[in-house]
């Protein structure tokens, strides 16, 4: 029963979480989704754990179609027709790395998302500064993860 209610508590506070969130903090956590799902599909493919592979898996490819569709390509000009290109190799990496249960094309779209990541970090702080507009919310990764994925 004390495991039941802790999920159900942790899972309110996620739902919480997502609800009150900022466009880029939303944009951040589903970047930690995305990487935290390489990661497990990682570790997965160490043990060879078939099934788990094609959960993380999926997840990940859930998560970069999720970053496609948010793009707005009309506003975006050539950086947002860039990260659509990127996200399209992304997920056919992930879709290859299924199919095949291998590793490296994981490794390689986990690192691109940490640095899409790390850059959108980036400039989300220095708009802020610049603009000292407060409803350009602070990011900073939050402990715990979501699952919206799915």
């Amino acid at each position: 029963m004390d495991e039941r209610f802790a999920q159900q508590a942790k899972d309110t506070y996620r739902v919480n979480q997502i609800q009150m969130a900022s466009k880029e903090q939303l944009l951040i956590i589903t970047y930690d989704i995305g990487i935290r799902s390489c990661v497990a599909a990682e570790k997965a493919i160490e043990v060879n754990d078939v099934e788990q592979i094609n959960n993380h898996l999926k997840r990940a490819q859930a998560v970069v179609r999720e970053l496609m569709v948010t793009l707005n390509l009309e506003q975006g000009g050539e950086v947002a027709a860039s990260l659509m290109r990127l996200y399209d190799y992304m997920y056919f990496q992930l879709v290859e790395a299924n199919v095949k249960k291998e590793g490296e094309p994981i490794k390689m779209v986990r690192q691109m998302l940490e640095e899409l990541k790390s850059t959108w970090m980036e400039a989300i702080s220095k708009l802020k500064m610049e603009t000292g507009d407060k409803k350009v919310a602070a990011v900073a990764p939050s402990a715990g993860g979501t699952n919206f994925a799915y």
